[in-house]
């Protein structure tokens, strides 16, 4: 939960200051289609970062790793085929490998979660999400499944 910044505070409020963060870690996704980047925090407090790309030790997508971005798929089809990890799963994989705790955690997402990684979201005790764009599909769905499990849910 973070608060609002002073009047003459010239810096950028925590939700600013996370999420361009998150703008800087999707910079580093080797998906060709869409570069998407989460962090996670606590506390104001920088727990993990991840961005979408193929898994460790797979060729990097703009390098043909993955077949769905390799050929000409429309957006939103072909789902299947993609080997990319989503950004959040990254974050979320990247805190379990090295042992830090996110519950009770805010991740801020370039773009809003899909139904898979909002799952993830919830099982890892994740309580809030802020996200920059939509990702239209199943956003009705995630969202819902948010207020159900008392995830708090925002659009920045």
């Amino acid at each position: 939960m973070t608060k609002k910044k002073a009047k003459n505070d010239p810096r950028p409020s925590w939700d600013e200051y996370f999420m361009e963060i998150a703008q800087v870690v999707a910079k580093r996704s080797n998906c060709s289609r869409r570069q998407v980047a989460a962090v996670i925090v606590k506390e104001n407090h920088l727990l993990s970062a991840g961005y979408n790309g193929t898994p460790r030790g797979v060729k990097n997508c703009f390098d043909g790793g993955c077949p769905r971005c390799a050929g000409h798929t429309p957006s939103g089809k072909g789902l299947d085929e993609c080997l990319c990890v989503h950004a959040e799963q990254n974050a979320i994989c990247q805190a379990a490998r090295y042992g830090v705790d996110v519950s009770g955690s805010t991740i801020y997402i370039t773009i809003s979660p899909c139904l898979t990684c909002a799952k993830l979201i919830i099982n890892a005790g994740i309580k809030e999400v802020v996200y920059g764009g939509d990702y239209s599909a199943f956003i009705d769905t995630v969202k819902q499944m948010f207020r159900e499990a008392g995830v708090k849910c925002r659009r920045m």
